[in-house]
């Protein structure tokens, strides 16, 4: 810390210097011609010779990531948000203002203006007619940013991690790539984007805890959404037959590598279809994504290669539950599936049902081995308060969820329209919640109300794009996908 402060004083006394001068260290009065990338990239087959000859001029700014002083000369490499080049400042060519270039520091940004050609070593350079600084640094960069000792300053110091950490911008600019690609994809199949509210009267749409907050000129305490999906909804009761939304989703719960508090989901929702229409379109929309943004469906995610070749397999949530020796015998025996999940070390904390211990069973069981890309079909109605029955057998509904690197990406089913029985769904929630269940879901009477207008029957997905991004990164935590994850407050 002593040595940074150091450091920190050298830096203002420069500042003070060149304002002592008349130069303006934030001047801000240029304008670029060029980026790095299209300067190595339109010379990068151009001889030493033909650059003498065409005498080319351009206009970079960017940031000082390396400074080099041999005494009459100085290289440089200049950092823009497309690459890095070379700078040659030369003192018979820049005279009075070499001067200034020993009050250059890594971290400042500067834009220059000069010719291209190429030094010794072929490397394709600027050769330095004239800078113009533009914004000192007054911290200097790390040296070493690097290793888990670092990590969660490079969460905390995101600024940091992007101009020292090349392949950390790549990963947003890959995710930006990936939303992009679902856009066009959903807007290709006729489905419209749309917004709706980011503060509820009543949390729905999911079994989550939500955050509160206060509205002052109602008087009223509001809710960040924890799911859009009943807003969603009354768009189909209003006509609408195909909408998609995606933006934030707020869930009061822990910090982890696969959750943040704040995370970005896409929903969407198509009338007439179900959701065996949807693990299809499912399959479409992640190899249109893959292809498009890496070019392969073959994904590297840690120690695995993920296949997204079509089609993924399916399986049954029970059966899965009995492929790992969970006995059908005792399934409706709350007492002795307690005991089974309890003497295989299953984490049974809120599973005060049959259906949340299976779950707690199926995360802790099945979830971890489900690596390839895999449907998991029809869960219990108490898991899925929104969902359409199944017909043969009333017990499960009609919902798959996605897994892939044993998480779950997706979640998606055959919707439920019937006001009746979604008004009895939500009635029974309330029990739940009466008996401290802080995740149960609420009663909603304006979304029965709008189900008793008519909603056609539909089909509605969720993914989570902070995990689809990690897949698609090679991405560990999700924080690595997030500009700025929520952590805790700075120690001082």
């Amino acid at each position: 810390m002593e040595e940074t402060n150091v450091l920190i004083e050298q830096r203002l006394k420069k500042l003070d210097e060149l304002r002592r001068i008349g130069i303006d260290p934030y001047d801000g009065q240029f304008i670029p011609d060029s980026r790095t990338i299209d300067i190595l990239s339109k010379f990068k087959d151009a001889s030493q010779e033909f650059l003498e000859n065409e005498k080319i001029t351009v206009k970079v700014a960017g940031r000082i990531i390396a400074l080099r002083d041999f005494g009459k000369a100085v290289f440089a490499h200049l950092q823009d948000y497309t690459s890095k080049i070379q700078l040659y400042f030369r003192k018979d060519i820049l005279n009075e203002k070499f001067l200034l270039i020993k009050k250059l520091d890594i971290g400042d940004i500067i834009g220059v203006v000069g010719k291209v050609f190429r030094t010794k070593t072929n490397e394709l350079t600027i050769e330095v007619a004239d800078f113009l600084f533009l914004s000192k640094s007054l911290r200097p960069l790390p040296e070493k940013w690097h290793g888990l000792r670092d990590i969660e300053t490079r969460y905390r110091q995101r600024y940091v991690d992007l101009i020292v950490n090349p392949q950390v911008k790549e990963i947003f600019i890959k995710r930006s790539a990936i939303i992009k690609a679902i856009r066009d994809f959903l807007e290709q199949n006729d489905f419209i984007e749309v917004e709706t509210p980011m503060m509820h009267q009543i949390p729905g749409g999911a079994t989550a805890k939500p955050f509160l907050t206060h509205h002052n000129a109602l008087g009223i305490d509001l809710y960040l959404r924890i799911a859009p999906e009943l807003y969603l909804k009354r768009l189909l009761v209003g006509g609408y037959e195909r909408v998609f939304e995606l933006n934030k989703n707020f869930r009061n719960e822990g910090i982890s590598t696969r959750h943040n508090p704040e995370f970005t989901m896409l929903e969407f929702y198509i009338a007439y279809r179900d959701y065996i229409f949807l693990m299809t379109f499912t399959e479409e929309l992640f190899t249109y994504v893959a292809n498009r943004v890496l070019g392969t469906l073959k994904i590297p995610y840690g120690e695995h290669v993920i296949d997204l070749t079509p089609p993924w397999k399916r399986i049954y949530m029970m059966d899965a539950l009995y492929e790992r020796g969970l006995p059908e015998s005792i399934v409706s025996d709350q007492k002795a599936l307690l005991k089974w999940a309890k003497d295989r070390g299953v984490t049974l904390e809120n599973a005060n049902s049959i259906p949340k211990i299976l779950d707690e069973i199926f995360k802790e069981l099945v979830e971890p081995d489900l690596i390839q890309p895999t449907f998991v079909i029809d869960y219990p109605v108490e898991l899925s308060p929104l969902a359409k029955k199944k017909r043969d057998d009333p017990k499960f509904v009609e919902r798959f969820e996605l897994f892939i690197a044993s998480r779950e990406i997706a979640n998606a089913f055959s919707e439920l329209n019937d006001p009746i029985d979604q008004k009895e769904r939500f009635l029974k929630q309330l029990e739940a919640k009466s008996l401290g269940d802080e995740e149960a879901h609420w009663m909603d009477d304006d979304f029965i109300r709008a189900l008793e207008y008519g909603m056609p029957p539909a089909a509605g997905e969720g993914i989570g794009i902070d995990r689809l991004v990690m897949l698609f990164t090679n991405s560990p935590s999700i924080r690595d996908v997030i500009l700025f994850p929520q952590l805790k407050p700075e120690q001082p």
